[in-house]
């Protein structure tokens, strides 16, 4: 299965984040609960974990982008497309 991965949230006031690091490259398979970027908001670096097993298909943001929540900042695939 196709997933988006979003920026996200990290609480009500927040409305973009920035994208300071990436950890996964297209073509990485990554496990749930591996960091797969760093994102900054309010001078603060929090890393995005996966929340499943997957394959980075594409990077959609470079680092140093400053994004609205929700945006779509990759692309995977889940196992369950294999």
């Amino acid at each position: 299965m196709k997933i988006e991965i979003t920026m996200p949230k990290l609480n009500e006031a927040m409305e973009t984040g920035i994208l300071c690091q990436w950890n996964v490259e297209e073509g990485d398979t990554v496990s749930a609960g591996d960091i797969l970027c760093e994102i900054e908001y309010n001078k603060v670096v929090t890393e995005l974990e996966a929340d499943r097993d997957m394959t980075i298909v594409s990077l959609f943001a470079e680092e140093g982008d400053e994004l609205p929540c929700g945006a779509v900042i990759a692309a995977a695939e889940t196992e369950a497309d294999a």
